[in-house]
């Protein structure tokens, strides 16, 4: 696809998004934040679900954790126009809770369509819940985190780089470390990506994730 049609291609799943009202979300002034970027990008950051920023601003990570996220993406040499930003969830959970099963298999249609729309080099979880779309729910985040993993999705091998969530990195100042340390090696990879280069364990069992504990699972 050129750029104006990955463009109005994207534009078709934002209406479609907001035309379902926001499903098992919908609520009096719930608003869809269907995601924003570059069309063509190399890189594509998945986070979980927008907060009462994102909502009031139809914008995804635009608040205190979606700031820290986009000034790791400046201070690590790309411009925030040159990625894309979304959500695996298009509307904001009540109390911004984390979504439940239903609500992801809901917008997963979207999240799939926009993916395959962009076809990124790099596919950046940023928490646990995009982790598990891609990694399965056995992953743990304290064992996979900084780690690129190639996997089959949709037909083709895609790369997959899980980080802890910046909300997480925000509340303790070990993840906040793991946080902008993982998101130095970025570059490294896409460059190796664009060199023809090996860059990652292709991940088929996620078996050596399921020693993670539930504890550990919830620093994110």
């Amino acid at each position: 696809m050129t750029t104006d049609e990955k463009k109005n291609a994207l534009q078709k799943v934002a209406d479609e998004i907001a035309a379902t009202g926001g499903g098992p979300l919908a609520a009096a002034g719930v608003n869809s934040v269907p995601g924003e970027g570059n069309p063509d990008a190399e890189i594509m950051f998945i986070g979980e679900a927008p907060g009462f920023h994102e909502n009031e601003e139809r914008r995804p990570f635009v608040g205190q954790a979606g700031k820290l996220l986009r000034k790791a993406i400046r201070d690590n040499g790309f411009r925030e126009d040159e990625v894309y930003i979304t959500n695996i969830v298009k509307y904001r959970p009540p109390g911004n809770r984390d979504p439940d099963p239903a609500e992801i298999a809901f917008f997963q249609p979207f999240l799939d369509k926009q993916i395959e729309i962009i076809d990124p080099k790099i596919i950046v979880t940023v928490g646990r819940f995009s982790m598990y779309k891609f990694l399965g729910p056995a992953a743990g985040i304290t064992k996979v985190h900084g780690q690129s993993r190639t996997r089959e999705w949709n037909g083709k091998e895609i790369v997959v780089f899980p980080m802890f969530h910046s909300a997480a990195a925000l509340r303790d100042g070990k993840v906040m470390q793991m946080f902008l340390e993982d998101f130095k090696k970025l570059r490294e990879i896409l460059d190796k990506i664009n060199k023809g280069q090996n860059i990652g364990r292709k991940m088929e069992d996620h078996q050596e994730a399921k020693e993670e504990t539930e504890e550990q699972l919830k620093l994110v």
